[in-house]
């Protein structure tokens, strides 16, 4: 972490106070530092943008500092070597907030886990099929040395970070909440093997931070760029891994869709996807090219 002791306080301070995106925080700090926006916020003199952001203005950093003090998690800026600044990148040049931040929960590089990677998405409520064939994906794209990203949830995220570890290959996890908190609670055990095994568990909230629904809204951005590209297996019209797919497309990755029975509504969005673009047919990772994943290809799909 290349942040000496008052930047360090000043940026958790800022991440405890205004709720991640947090665009006119982000754009205040890029223009005059962690430390000063901090200050000002303390001070009621934040411009009126950042202070509409702010909802937290006592929050207390203590229970970071402790976390940090213990070796439970780390924190990552862009100043460090291993933020993954390629794979951002996409995000101010999509016109959405880059973190100002990223809490991670293991010992791995995040930069060198997403140099090539793929983020993997879908239904919760999976079914058979679904499950059987994101474990396979997971496990083939993980055979072929591409880093498997995921929301960590029930269902098809679960079963393809599980295929990456049956293949004994790391895997990145993008939690809605903090990464000392295992969400879903059902999954603590798989979140512990990401961690432990060679991956990550990743997240712009403090510890002990809940899920909320803003923050599975907030988190979409962070899923679509990390990954070269997103193969969604199983989705509804209106679901949340149809908002990564559009989302990853609008930064310039590629989406591939895998198909479904049609009488199958949890294929509904998956075929939309398909029909109306801007996904590409999968139904193996073979359909996948495998070198628009690597951070070289990004920013070059057509």
């Amino acid at each position: 972490m290349s942040l000496d002791r008052s930047e360090l306080h000043a940026l958790l301070y800022i991440k405890r106070v205004a709720e991640p995106p947090a665009p006119a925080a982000h754009d205040f700090v890029a223009t005059v530092g962690v430390v000063e926006v901090a200050a000002a916020i303390r001070a009621g003199t934040a411009p009126a943008a950042v202070a509409a952001e702010v909802n937290r203005p006592d929050a207390d950093i203590g229970p970071d500092l402790e976390a940090l003090d213990r070796g439970q998690v780390r924190l990552l800026t862009p100043e460090d070597a291993e933020w993954p600044r390629e794979r951002l990148a996409c995000l101010e040049a999509g016109g959405l907030t880059p973190p100002l931040a990223l809490w991670v929960r293991g010992t791995a590089s995040l930069a060198e886990l997403t140099a090539s990677s793929v983020t993997v998405t879908g239904s919760r409520a999976a079914t058979g099929y679904g499950n059987h064939v994101a474990a396979e994906f997971g496990f083939d794209f993980a055979e072929a040395g591409v880093t498997v990203v995921g929301g960590g949830g029930y269902g098809i995220e679960g079963a393809a970070h599980r295929g990456a570890l049956i293949a004994e290959r790391p895997t990145v996890v993008v939690l809605p909440c903090g990464v000392d908190r295992p969400y879903p609670a059902g999954h603590a055990v798989l979140l512990d093997n990401v961690a432990e095994r060679g991956g990550l568990l990743v997240g712009e909230y403090p510890v002990g931070a809940a899920p909320a629904r803003h923050r599975f809204a907030a988190r979409v951005r962070l899923l679509a760029a990390l990954g070269g590209a997103t193969v969604v297996v199983e989705a509804g019209r209106r679901s949340g891994a149809a908002a990564i797919a559009r989302t990853s497309a609008s930064l310039g990755r590629r989406v591939y869709g895998v198909p479904g029975p049609i009488t199958s509504t949890l294929s509904v969005g998956v075929h939309e996807l398909l029909r109306d673009g801007p996904a590409r047919l999968a139904t193996a990772v073979a359909d996948v090219e495998l070198d628009g994943l690597s951070v070289a290809a990004d920013g070059a799909v057509p």
